[in-house]
């Protein structure tokens, strides 16, 4: 067995690793719930949100999709200490930043989910950088394989 392979996981990669996971799944609880147009959870936004909502061209959301899933995806190889973690949340960043330059560029997501909205984005935005950071120095010490 090579170093990196018995070398034990810092005990916050366990911490980021599951509030990644459950992070990122509370993001796929949102794109499964706007696209199948879950009344209970749409009827908490107005009418201007939802038509935007609704309006997404196909290809932003397969962007936002891999972006969603790919979250997923990166956070739970994270926990299995993959090194392919790093990519998988580069990815998912990537289509994050397609889906944003979409949003807030070209389809006025400022004016419709408001400051609220616009804040939170770049919440999901900053947390989504930082976990593509941790996966890629986890990776780099050896302790993703």
């Amino acid at each position: 067995m090579t170093e990196a392979q018995t070398q034990s996981a810092p005990k916050h990669l366990w911490i980021v690793g599951i509030v990644a996971l459950l992070w990122n799944l509370m993001g796929a609880y949102d794109y499964v719930m706007t696209e199948t147009k879950n009344e209970a959870y749409m009827g908490k936004f107005t009418p201007e949100q939802l038509e935007f909502f609704y309006g997404f061209p196909a290809w932003v959301v397969v962007f936002w999709a891999i972006a969603v899933w790919g979250a997923v995806a990166g956070s739970v190889l994270l926990l299995m200490r993959r090194k392919f973690a790093a990519p998988v949340f580069i990815a998912s960043f990537l289509s994050m930043v397609v889906t944003t330059i979409h949003n807030y560029g070209f389809a006025g997501a400022a004016d419709i989910t408001g400051a609220g909205g616009t804040i939170f984005s770049v919440i999901i935005f900053v947390i989504a950088l930082a976990l593509v950071f941790y996966a890629r120095s986890m990776a780099s010490k050896g302790v993703l394989n």
